[in-house]
């Protein structure tokens, strides 16, 4: 069988039928029914920045529903979710809080599902059917990093297919606890302290004391941060050169591929190690290309550029 892993839409649904159609897949009235021998996997943040919010998300569910599909939750879906949900142990504030950044990011999604309505609660049912990670036998796939020992943490709360509960959202909701950093890793990445007290604005304007790494290469521990840092040259620019990573307790403990979404890659797509793929390559803006990897499941390594597919919106 081949698995068509697509990227990150973010509410670009016309990419996504694009996408579809340019594998073979055909609408057959009720869903995009794939070519014989496929099928399809989604990495996760289906929704915001996008205008076409709904119909992305009727798109995949669709497809869920006729088993033509799986997916795993992307750190937008988890956000939506805790930015819905009252925090037990102070009520008027949200697991996610309502400050300026969290509503940016999230306003695309709720200009089309207004915050309490019944779609909103109709959608937010849905992501809580959408796994963390999926493991088969031949791959692993997850939105931002296969941690296995987050996962056992995590798998403690969750349901037997691996979905939150609400008491799992509540739980990885507190910030500085287990059960929080075990859910950033595997949904945002692997992140390490920047030196020094040292800060960097990243893309939302935010400013961060910590960056993301590229937890694919090799030998974390003695690189520098300018080598295994996933962040903005603009932003690592305060940075200096020969400040080395420090605590970065992570290693990849499967032989299989891994798949992920996630980290808003450009240019022409290769895998970023001989174990790892991600799919995304900033379909969020206009300008990127939502991406497939085709995986053949009797061969899934090694892993190779000629199987990714884009859709070029803009030479159609």
């Amino acid at each position: 069988m081949i698995i068509d892993i697509i990227g990150d839409i973010h509410g670009y649904a016309d990419k996504l039928v694009g996408l579809l159609q340019q594998l073979g897949y055909v609408h057959n009235g009720q869903y995009f029914e794939p070519p014989v021998g496929h099928r399809a996997l989604f990495i996760g943040d289906l929704i915001d920045r996008g205008t076409q919010q709904v119909k992305t998300l009727e798109i995949v569910f669709a497809m869920l529903d006729a088993d033509v599909a799986d997916a795993v939750m992307g750190n937008h879906e988890y956000n939506a979710l805790a930015f819905a949900t009252p925090d037990p142990e102070n009520p008027k504030e949200y697991l996610r809080s309502h400050n300026e950044i969290h509503t940016r990011q999230h306003e695309a999604f709720l200009a089309e599902v207004p915050f309490g309505s019944a779609q909103h609660q109709y959608w937010l049912q849905r992501f809580y059917e959408i796994p963390l990670w999926i493991e088969t036998d031949y791959a692993c796939f997850v939105h931002a990093c296969w941690d296995v020992d987050s996962m056992a943490v995590l798998k403690l709360m969750l349901t037997s297919d691996n979905c939150l509960t609400p008491h799992a959202l509540e739980a990885t909701s507190k910030k500085s606890t287990t059960a929080f950093d075990a859910l950033e890793r595997v949904l945002k990445g692997v992140e390490t302290p920047l030196p020094n007290g040292l800060v960097m604005i990243d893309k939302e304007g935010t400013k961060r004391s910590r960056v993301r790494v590229r937890w694919w290469l090799d030998g974390l521990q003695s690189r520098t941060l300018h080598e295994i840092a996933r962040a903005p040259s603009s932003a690592m620019a305060q940075i200096p050169k020969d400040a080395l990573a420090e605590n970065i307790d992570f290693a990849i403990k499967t032989n299989k591929p891994v798949f992920v979404g996630h980290y808003w890659l450009v240019g022409t797509p290769e895998p970023l190690s001989s174990q790892v793929v991600c799919t995304d390559y900033s379909a969020a803006v206009d300008s990127g290309y939502l991406t497939c990897y085709q995986l053949d499941t009797t061969q899934p390594l090694p892993l190779k550029a000629d199987n990714f597919v884009q859709y070029h919106h803009d030479k159609v």
